[in-house]
């Protein structure tokens, strides 16, 4: 049984906006080390080897790494079943005939969140297999995690799949984040704007950095 206090609304808004901020910490994280393919080959695999040996001794080899993943994966699971429940909580409380509007009025992300949400968690299993565990080898398998990632690039294929896919959390990532100002309440008057405003800008900013590393093997400019 789950103590009335963590059922809370309040709880529940302050979860998703923890597990939000942690998400986009690590997005942001993630964006600025792959943007290091620009300095390349040896400048990307020794940043791929220090984000494995961070810590060691005081940590065992990979054990940091391994404690950020970990936490990532606990914030994704409680951020999305915080906004589940805050979800059906608001459906239940709202008169039908406002429900209807609602959805005609709500944005492209908005209603592609299902859908958008699938074909994203098979791109992360993707990624994941792709360029962290080195199980699926597009263009050739190698050791270097510069080499697997130009190698799986150079293939439009999957450049495309990677390019869809990012532009796709970027649509989730804009709503999400305007989603948690809406959910505590700060997207009231005149910060509506300026809030939406930085919700896009940064989803923006963070999409167009991880799409700049596929485009630029497509054309050559990393190789």
């Amino acid at each position: 049984m789950i103590p009335t206090r963590y059922r809370s609304s309040v709880f529940l808004k302050a979860a998703m906006a923890v597990t939000g901020a942690v998400m986009v910490l690590f997005l942001i994280m993630h964006m600025v080390g792959n943007l290091k393919a620009f300095e390349g080959q040896e400048s990307f695999d020794a940043y791929s080897h220090w984000l494995r040996v961070v810590g060691y001794p005081a940590v065992p080899e990979g054990g940091l790494l391994w404690a950020i993943r970990i936490a990532l994966t606990v914030s994704v699971v409680v951020h999305i079943a915080s906004a589940t429940v805050l979800a059906l909580r608001a459906r239940r409380a709202r008169p039908q005939r406002y429900q209807t509007r609602k959805r005609v009025r709500q944005s492209y992300a908005s209603r592609t969140m299902r859908w958008g949400g699938v074909i994203i968690a098979v791109f992360v299993l993707y990624h994941i297999l792709h360029l962290t565990v080195n199980v699926i080898a597009p263009g050739g398998a190698s050791d270097s995690p510069y080499e697997r990632l130009v190698n799986g690039f150079q293939q439009p294929l999957v450049a495309v799949f990677y390019i869809v896919s990012l532009l796709l959390v970027g649509l989730h990532l804009q709503h999400g984040l305007w989603s948690v100002f809406a959910t505590l309440g700060a997207s009231s008057g005149r910060r509506e704007p300026l809030l939406r405003g930085g919700a896009t800008a940064l989803s923006v900013l963070l999409i167009a950095g991880f799409m700049l590393v596929p485009v630029s093997v497509m054309i050559g400019w990393v190789s």
